[in-house]
């Protein structure tokens, strides 16, 4: 069964949130852009995807992060991301997401090193 893809921008300090829930594919392309171009307005420095709730990534979903992540560089901000699968996680590493995005495995540790330094 497919699930709807959805998304909730939070802001936490110099942390621009992207809670993600369902499915990554084609059908995600623009809300995932539309709430990535929320997060680069808040002026938040480092934007952070929430996968916690997403279940299934295709290579077009993969490719859609790719961009945002292209995207990150371009306006000089940090990407960072938490609550990977250990199969998406390989996926990251495999296509080398992992070499420019930082991966932590839940908020927590996210939050722990954001107020410890900047992520």
């Amino acid at each position: 069964m497919i699930q709807t893809f959805t998304t909730h921008l939070r802001r936490l300090g110099d942390l621009a949130i992207i809670d993600l829930s369902g499915e990554i594919n084609a059908f995600a392309d623009q809300e995932l852009n539309a709430i990535y171009d929320q997060a680069e307005a808040s002026g938040a420095p480092t934007i952070v995807l929430n996968f916690s709730d997403v279940n299934y990534i295709n290579s077009t979903g993969i490719a859609l992060l790719v961009g945002l992540l292209a995207r990150t560089m371009k306006s000089q901000r940090k990407m960072a991301t938490y609550g990977l699968t250990d199969h998406y996680l390989e996926i990251f590493q495999i296509t080398r997401l992992a070499d420019f995005i930082k991966i932590y495995p839940d908020e927590a540790s996210l939050l722990a090193e954001a107020s410890a330094k900047s992520v």
